[in-house]
């Protein structure tokens, strides 16, 4: 998938658990896992910024653009 998600990294920078944030972001950790393990087909704006918030990060910090490779190695 060409968009990585790096809320591990954040969470790591932070010291905070995955059951945390969620609770923070009041989403449940489930859910918080599929963002975080890139399997979201989407993700809303206002989860976005709520994890911003918590996290006190940019979008950018959490969202990433990776090209696919396309050679087919």
């Amino acid at each position: 998938m060409p968009i990585a998600v790096d809320i591990d990294v954040m969470l790591a920078k932070r010291k905070m658990s995955v059951g945390e944030l969620a609770d923070r972001v009041g989403i449940t950790p489930a859910n918080l896992a599929v963002l975080k393990n890139g399997r979201a087909k989407a993700v809303r704006s206002a989860t976005l910024a709520a994890l911003c918030e918590v996290l006190k990060c940019q979008p950018g910090d959490l969202l990433r653009w990776e090209p696919e490779d396309t050679t087919g190695e």
